[in-house]
Parts: C-alpha cells; structure tokens; sequence
C-alpha cells in the first residue's frame, strides 16, 4: 500500500519481459555477479569511460548490467537493488541494463532467494537498428568546392 507522500511510479517490469525497445524501465533485481572494470575509449576524444558488468536477474532470468564510472562501487554480489528508469541498449546485438544519467539505482531490503540463471535475456542475438546516415545541410563539407563548374580563377592552358 502507498502512502500518501508517495508518488506512484511505473510498473516494474520482469526481466524477461524486457526488449530491445525497453525504456523507462524499473526492475528489481539481485546481483549474481560483477566482472572486473574495464576502460573503454571515448568516442568523442575525451576520457575514457570505466564500465564493468554484472549479472543480475530475479526468478524469471538474468540479464548483463552495465555498470558505469562512479555506479561500478555501490553494488555488491547478492545485493538486491531497484532500478528506476532504466533503459535497454545493445552491445554487439545483445541486450544490456543501463541505469543510465536520469535513472537511479537503491539498494533494496526486499527478500530474492532465487534467481533464474537458467535463462539469460543478454544470451540472445537481436537485430540491430542501423544508425540512419543524415547529411548535413548544404552537402558532405561544411564548405569550400563542391564539384560544380569552376567560375574564374585559375584556367589551363595547352
């Protein structure tokens, strides 16, 4: 039962309901395991990115939890922990948890004696949505030539 400063949020989800398309999810799950942090180079030429990977499920399967920078410490194995807002993405077609900047991630007190690692949602393979190629607007280059005819300037002579 709420109390009446609660504010009702989402459904928690399952984690074998959970899809490639799976947004704003929360999921209560119990940590199996944490890998060890690896670093993992930025796209954007910055610093790169510490990420390590936990299993985590509850009793209908497991999924692979990445855990990011300053997240890879607040978890513990068979700590259970909710996650709210948490959203879905694929690495090399398989499907991870992400807490992600407007997620959060508690320490739970409620009891899950059993895990479902029979069964692991990141195991399978799913298509990969190819990023769209948008051109910028006036071409490939932001300027300078562009194929066209010359106009004055320099003219070979034979």
């Amino acid at each position: 039962m709420e109390s009446a400063t609660e504010v009702p949020t989402a459904e928690t989800k399952k984690v074998s309901e959970l899809t490639p398309q799976s947004k704003n999810v929360n999921v209560l799950v119990k940590i199996v395991s944490i890998g060890e942090p690896k670093e993992i180079p930025s796209r954007f030429g910055g610093e790169p990115k510490r990420v390590a990977e936990a299993m985590a499920g509850d009793e209908t399967a497991t999924i692979i939890l990445s855990l990011w920078q300053d997240q890879i410490g607040l978890v513990q194995e068979n700590d259970v922990v909710q996650i709210e807002n948490g959203y879905i993405s694929l690495v090399r077609g398989h499907m991870r948890l992400n807490v992600g900047k407007h997620g959060k991630m508690t320490k739970s007190d409620k009891e899950m004696p059993t895990v479902n690692s029979e069964v692991n949602v990141s195991d399978a393979e799913h298509e990969q949505e190819r990023r769209r190629f948008r051109p910028r607007p006036g071409g490939f280059r932001s300027g300078g030539y562009r194929g066209g005819p010359r106009r004055g300037g320099y003219r070979r002579r034979y």
